[in-house]
């Protein structure tokens, strides 16, 4: 029986199993409900209803008394107080008479005569005891009223204590005979109980085997995977439900992919044997590229340019032509600094240094045209930058900013630390560039295209030489250009390289 039960649990959908457990879930919280409502119907309505019924009797022994009493005192002293209390206590009396319950087929022959009579008497009463108010004088017929309205009085009384006494004997009876009832609620509420624990047990067991451990199988099968452990067994349930297709699916994928993989690997292994040629093939020609600029510099012997440019300091130092001799010292110091500096990284005084013998040069070159200025918020002898990173800029700025513009303009150049990190702006107020040129060129600079000793060069440096170093450009037609710079003062990053830099254009 157990074998079919799981055969055909097996061959329902997931959706089917779902709805079902879903059912029997619904189905045992019913069960529960009912149970406690019968449990409450039983119990504490039934018993209630005793104890407002011996209340309600209770109620009407107690109002007569006092009705009783207050009425006596009210015959011996006829006060304001004692007759606003004592109609307070008929009050009473005929509410508890009214409140009485007159269902026969609830209260049963007996009770239901003695509220019967109760009901009827007590109108009679009534009648005899306000027209009794209404007596003046202390007559005969005064006195005659007054012993038969006590005498009505104490039939009330007589009245009232059996209808309470057989309403308590009825209660009794009523107890007695649920006691044994509420005495097997605990051995129903086990069983029931029981019941439903090993519903909930087989169902959920069910649904173990059927849904849960197939997918923490498959779980565990593709973290091997995700490790590239391919040698796993295949998966294996009994469930024809889509989580059955889907293991099966399953392994099949496996043994796909690891032959996938394994032809990955051998490609792999290829393309890292000609990567790695690649590498040494670009190295030797890095190498050969350096040996190539030293040829390049070697060419032109340092001491003979430099003794040369002195003779002609000196020369024009005698011929008094202070402005030549100021020149030939500027273009000296740069000529010096590009042929002998080879760091990668210079104090920043240093470059300043250069940008400011440069900048004498163009103004000297074109008059009152250009001009600059020059403002750092930093210690210059401290902080160490790239090498050969103003001169560039500030050519660009000149040669594509400001000598297009027939007024000329302004070279600005700011340097700044802010949270660690040194910023630095090179702008111009010259023609600048529209919206598509600004775009390509920063695309140039972010995909490599751009290769020249200029802008590509100082933005492949700033950007592999340091992590997080930055290197944006902002234009705007007839506006100017800005050029922004961002170096770390962490350090050079992993993977930093040596650049040579020299003068060009964008």
């Amino acid at each position: 029986m157990k074998q079919k039960i799981a055969a055909r649990w097996q061959a329902l959908s997931i959706e089917q199993k779902s709805s079902f457990f879903t059912k029997l879930i619904f189905f045992l919280f019913l069960m529960v409900v009912l149970f406690d409502i019968w449990v409450v119907r039983f119990s504490v309505f039934d018993f209630n209803k005793i104890l407002e019924e011996n209340l309600e009797s209770g109620t009407l022994l107690q109002c007569v008394q006092e009705e009783t009493q207050l009425f006596a005192e009210f015959v011996k002293n006829r006060e304001k107080n004692t007759e606003k209390e004592l109609d307070k206590a008929m009050e009473n009396t005929w509410k508890a008479v009214e409140a009485l319950p007159y269902d026969y087929g609830s209260i049963g022959e007996k009770r239901y005569n003695k509220t019967w009579s109760i009901q009827n008497f007590y109108e009679v009463y009534q009648e005899k005891r306000d027209a009794f108010f209404f007596m003046k004088g202390y007559g005969t017929q005064y006195v005659t009223s007054l012993y038969e309205i006590y005498d009505m009085q104490e039939y009330l009384q007589k009245y009232a204590r059996e209808l309470m006494s057989d309403t308590l004997h009825d209660g009794n009876d009523i107890y007695r005979e649920k006691v044994p009832g509420l005495m097997r609620i605990p051995v129903f509420m086990v069983i029931l109980g029981g019941i439903l624990l090993i519903g909930v047990v087989q169902q959920t067991e069910l649904m173990k085997k059927g849904i849960t451990e197939p997918i923490l199988e498959l779980a565990k099968a593709s973290k091997r995977i995700g490790a590239n452990d391919f040698s796993g067994e295949d998966i294996k349930t009994n469930s024809q439900d889509e989580l059955g297709e889907l293991v099966h699916a399953f392994n099949k994928m496996k043994y796909a992919t690891g032959g996938y993989i394994q032809a990955l690997e051998e490609k792999r292994k290829t393309l890292d044997l000609l990567h790695q040629e690649e590498l040494e093939r670009l190295s030797l020609e890095k190498h050969l590229e350096l040996t190539r600029m030293e040829l390049l510099k070697n060419q032109i012997n340092p001491h003979f340019l430099f003794n040369t440019l002195n003779v002609i300091g000196g020369m024009a130092n005698l011929e008094e032509a202070f402005t030549t001799e100021k020149m030939i010292v500027a273009l000296s110091s740069i000529f010096r600094y590009n042929l002998k500096t080879t760091d990668p990284l210079v104090p920043l005084v240093q470059e300043i240094k250069v940008v400011q013998d440069y900048m004498y040069l163009q103004e000297m070159r074109f008059g009152g045209r250009i001009s600059y200025e020059f403002c750092w918020l930093v210690n210059p002898e401290q902080v160490m930058i790239p090498v050969y990173t103003f001169q560039p800029l500030v050519e660009n700025g000149i040669i594509h900013g400001l000598s297009k513009k027939e007024e000329g303009g302004k070279i600005r150049i700011r340097i700044w630390e802010k949270e660690e990190v040194i910023f630095i702006t090179v702008g111009d107020n010259g023609i600048g560039m529209e919206q598509e040129e600004l775009c390509a060129l920063r695309n140039k600079l972010n995909s490599g295209e751009n290769k020249g000793i200029g802008l590509g060069n100082i933005y492949k440096r700033i950007t592999s030489m340091y992590q997080g170093g930055e290197l944006l450009i902002f234009s705007k037609k007839n506006a100017g250009t800005v050029i922004r710079i961002k170096i770390p003062l962490s350090g050079i990053g992993a993977g930093g390289e040596e650049y040579v830099s020299g003068f060009g254009g964008r």
